[in-house]
């Protein structure tokens, strides 16, 4: 990377960085961990049991399929400062914003926090201030020769 690009990466664009790389790296061994405790949806008698394992695969699932390679992309392509890493840290902040609503409903309906609210809560927190300040600096990203 030349050096006008490197000098022009901010403190800001590099702790998102690497705050996105080690969440990449914490969803997939949180999800891989789950997948091989987790019971299969089929052990339960109750459909409403089932459900709700299944809505855990589901979270799993899609944090695999959708988190982890838009944290990869807003974190080692937002690193290079390529627009793609820009948008793929913006991509990876609204999940954050969209599952723990869900889950925050789930847990305070069930007067319980569950590990995985627990572990990703500082993550979904930091998103808001991440987002905020990948919108401000965004101008910078539009402006990159070779962005792409």
């Amino acid at each position: 990377m030349s050096e006008m690009l490197e000098s022009k990466k901010s403190f800001g664009i590099k702790l998102i960085a690497v705050i996105n790389g080690i969440a990449a790296l914490l969803h997939l061994l949180f999800w891989i961990f789950a997948f091989t405790r987790l019971p299969s949806i089929a052990s339960f008698d109750s459909i409403a049991e089932q459900m709700n394992l299944a809505t855990t695969y589901g979270f799993g699932i899609a944090d695999i399929i959708w988190s982890v390679p838009f944290l990869i992309l807003g974190s080692i392509v937002l690193w290079k400062n390529k627009f793609i890493g820009w948008i793929g840290a913006q991509f990876a902040n609204v999940l954050y914003w969209y599952s723990f609503i869900v889950i925050i409903t789930r847990d305070l309906s069930a007067d319980s926090l569950s590990p995985g609210t627990i572990l990703f809560l500082p993550f979904a927190l930091f998103s808001f201030w991440a987002a905020y300040y990948l919108w401000k600096v965004r101008v910078s990203f539009l402006h990159l020769k070779n962005s792409h």
